[in-house]
């Protein structure tokens, strides 16, 4: 414990130009200040920040008030919750005042009624390791629910009852499996029985909460803790059923991997080749991929001959399962676009055998990945978890193979960005014809001559094109 307080005291000097200045500002006024949640929780795990929370017995306008002046920027995006938030130098900091709010059973939004102690503004907290802080400018540690033995033991439990902690705000729910995610914390039995037994309940939490749990829980450096957690309690079944569905009953014959467990290992072994990407990890969309990537599979399973599987078409089936879980949880178009993409092509290379692609199926690989190239290297790799160490080998040196090809194509002929050798201005003058859908066809037909023989001359382009027109009669 020692330790532990030498660490709290180092971080609470570190952040000392925030936390005794607004101490002294919010004091002089009359005001309690506490640092609270995270940041506190952290400092004992010694994980550093910036962005700092309070808690405050000043309504929102005082505090708006105080931080005028000395804050470089103020804002009250969340005043309606009782927030007011502003940064100065390198530091984030949001200030709520003492408050307690539950759910409406019909509402998505929580209604807020201000508190008027710390100790009830830290009983309505979702975790103990959560519900500790420190009050300034004196430094006193507060911790009226067994937050710093529950942070010891690396347990989540609730500051009281949690069936009255997931009925005031059910996004805790999923807040109890991101942060076993994050922290590498179990959670205590009585949380997870709540978690089971109100699983429901967070279908009335709106899509975009639950969509940014579920990014942190994923980016976390143990999802599979998380996200294991969620299929136990039934939450997953409810935000992202596709993943408990991949919990498929094995055949008799065991002719096919598990294939739940073959994802959460995919998404494991993902996670490990990070390093590859240019700005390394997390990266949500490779994980996602990975979570995603076998979702077809339950929908296209069939038996054939003496009880052998077969997933046909899983990849195109599993694209269009992604597209449409990820519009619900209101993830970007671009985010979309590329988690689909990945899961689509996931299989394009097991149609390589020992090498036998030519030279123009390298160049469609290269081009239907698109910016995403990177990401399937990682996801097609990831994506073996045999435990036959031959095999696996075989496939690692055959990967390798496929990427010193596309390495050496695109060297010579720029693949990242493979263009027909003629634009749509030059196809217009050659063939004498105006904007219009002729062209486009004339495009794709030299688009498609490009990836077939690589960079050919103008003359080569031309004749080919004049040749096309001919046969193409519009």
């Amino acid at each position: 414990m020692g330790e532990v307080q030498r660490s709290v005291a180092a971080e609470l000097d570190r952040i000392a130009p925030v936390l005794d200045v607004l101490g002294e500002r919010f004091a002089a006024a009359g005001e309690t200040l506490a640092l609270v949640g995270g940041p506190v929780r952290d400092a004992m795990l010694g994980r550093l920040q910036n962005d700092l929370d309070f808690t405050t017995s000043a309504r929102p306008e005082v505090t708006e008030r105080l931080l005028r002046g000395w804050a470089d920027a103020v804002w009250d995006m969340g005043r309606a919750y009782g927030t007011i938030g502003c940064r100065t130098g390198s530091w984030q900091v949001e200030i709520t005042t003492y408050r307690s709010e539950s759910y409406d059973p019909a509402s998505r939004k929580p209604d807020v009624d201000f508190g008027d102690s710390l100790e009830g503004d830290l009983g309505r907290r979702d975790f103990t390791v959560n519900a500790m802080a420190v009050t300034v400018p004196g430094r006193v540690f507060e911790d009226p629910y067994g937050g710093v033995v529950d942070l010891a033991h690396r347990v989540l439990r609730t500051p009281g009852r949690p069936e009255d902690s997931f009925s005031d705000d059910p996004l805790r729910m999923m807040r109890a499996a991101r942060f076993a995610a994050q922290l590498g914390f179990t959670v205590a039995p009585e949380v997870v029985s709540a978690m089971t037994a109100m699983a429901e309940r967070i279908e009335i939490v709106s899509a975009e909460r639950v969509r940014d749990e579920l990014v942190k829980l994923v980016c976390s450096p143990h999802p599979r803790r998380g996200l294991s957690l969620m299929v136990e309690t039934g939450l997953a079944a409810r935000v992202l059923p596709e993943l408990p569905a991949l919990a498929l009953e094995r055949d008799e014959h065991h002719r096919h991997k598990d294939v739940y467990e073959h994802t959460l290992m995919v998404l494991e072994q993902s996670i490990a080749l990070e390093s590859r990407l240019p700005g390394g990890g997390p990266d949500l969309v490779s994980r996602f991929a990975a979570l995603m990537h076998d979702v077809g599979k339950p929908r296209t399973r069939r038996f054939v001959g003496d009880g052998q599987v077969t997933f046909h078409h899983h990849d195109v089936v599993g694209a269009k399962l992604t597209r449409r879980r990820m519009q619900a949880l209101r993830f970007s178009n671009a985010e979309i676009d590329a988690v689909a993409t990945l899961v689509e092509l996931h299989l394009r290379f097991h149609g390589y055998g020992s090498g036998e692609w030519t030279d123009s199926a390298v160049r469609r690989y290269v081009r239907d990945a698109g910016d995403q190239l990177a990401r399937l290297h990682i996801l097609t790799r990831a994506d073996c978890t045999t435990r036959n160490a031959r095999k696996a080998a075989r496939l690692r040196r055959t990967y390798d193979h496929l990427e010193e090809r596309i390495a050496r194509l695109s060297a010579e002929e720029e693949l990242a960005s493979v263009r027909p050798d003629l634009d749509g201005r030059q196809i217009m003058e050659i063939l004498g014809i105006p904007p219009g859908p002729r062209v486009g066809a004339a495009y794709r037909f030299l688009l498609d001559l490009r990836l077939d023989r690589g960079p050919m001359s103008a003359e080569e382009a031309t004749e080919a094109l004049v040749a096309w027109n001919a046969s193409h009669p519009g």
